[in-house]
């Protein structure tokens, strides 16, 4: 039985009701109703794991993101997240955590993870971590693209915290699952995954209703949109 995870998602809902923020979610029927799935996101903002678990609510999942152990040791968030039983990372136990996602997969799970590592200052895609498609190909289950955009304009790495700030445009799109198919090395496949991820970041991005209100806004937009987040290259150093 689920204790923690629905009240989180009602009160979660309920703040986004308050904000007025305007949640688009796109594509929602690639996520299946039933059986194991990877939901491989790009990562923009702290807040990316709540929105990304909103476009699963259509098939009435719920998604066990995979997040840093220390986020679990936290001692308000941690028992939160142990509560929805999202999978910690220990990055010096790793087969551990590789094999407690595989499990959570052949389960039955929906399991979230974020193949960037850790959030893009440049807001495209940066190099990936092959650890989404070795999940999806252990298991046996789908790999399923998807980006959101727009949460970074309230809390991302090396800009105030604002999660008070009302009426902001929140960009959700959902991928096709990506075929996985015999013979094809993991390398390849994260290749792919990266080039679908920044299709539908594009995607998003374009769309996006809004624009930077001056010139001292246009910092969370990509360089190569007008913004002045650093360029990719830039951003890795």
């Amino acid at each position: 039985m689920e204790l923690v995870y629905p009240p989180v998602i009602a009160f979660a809902k309920t703040m986004f009701r308050a904000l007025d923020l305007r949640i688009q979610i796109d594509g929602a029927e690639h996520i299946p109703a039933e059986g194991g799935a990877v939901l491989a996101s790009n990562h923009v903002s702290y807040l990316d794991f709540i929105f990304c678990g909103l476009a699963a609510q259509p098939a009435k999942r719920l998604v066990r993101f995979m997040a840093k152990k220390s986020v679990f040791d936290h001692k308000i968030s941690g028992p939160l997240m142990r509560g929805m039983r999202h999978i910690p990372v220990d990055r010096d136990a790793g087969a551990g955590s590789f094999r407690a996602a595989t499990n959570a997969l052949k389960g039955g799970e929906v399991v979230g993870v974020f193949p960037e590592a850790t959030i893009s200052e440049s807001f495209t895609v940066k190099e990936l971590k092959s650890g989404a498609v070795r999940l999806a190909r252990t298991a046996k289950v789908p790999l399923i693209p998807m980006a959101v955009w727009g949460p970074h304009r309230m809390w991302t790495k090396g800009h105030p915290k604002e999660l008070t700030k009302r009426h902001v445009p929140v960009l959700i799109k959902v991928g096709e699952a990506i075929e996985m198919p015999k013979g094809v090395s993991p390398d390849a496949l994260t290749a792919l995954l990266k080039e679908r991820l920044s299709g539908l970041l594009d995607a998003v991005q374009r769309a996006y209703p809004e624009k930077p209100a001056s010139d001292d806004d246009r910092w969370w937009l990509p360089a190569h949109l007008g913004g002045t987040a650093p360029l990719p290259q830039a951003a890795a150093v």
